[in-house]
């Protein structure tokens, strides 16, 4: 990864929380909430920004149809972000591997 490439990532970073910044108050405090959830959960394909974009596709959509926010995603944001990732690795899968334990299971 070239310097290009960083200044090109952090333009179109800007350029996304600058959508994010133009949502509705209610749909920008879920949204933080599903981006600092997928932070520390940490599913592996989220540095290639589409699921974050694709959310944020989502919402605007909502918006423009007069949606309330927990109208798309249900009651749970949690519960949302689970469903999202069900089918992706996260960097917990990696750790847990890497220790010699299948990913949700329990040592006994």
């Amino acid at each position: 990864m070239g310097i290009q490439d960083i200044i090109e990532g952090k333009k179109q970073w800007r350029a996304h929380m600058a959508r994010v910044k133009a949502l509705p108050p209610d749909y920008r405090i879920v949204y933080k909430e599903i981006q600092r959830y997928f932070f520390k959960v940490g599913p592996v394909g989220l540095a290639d920004g589409s699921l974050l974009s694709g959310i944020l596709d989502f919402f605007e959509e909502g918006v423009a149809a007069g949606k309330g926010v927990l109208e798309l995603i249900g009651n749970d944001v949690a519960a949302f972000c689970d469903d999202l990732i069900k089918d992706s690795r996260t960097y917990a899968d990696i750790y847990q591997e890497s220790i010699g334990g299948k990913p949700g299971t329990a040592e006994k």
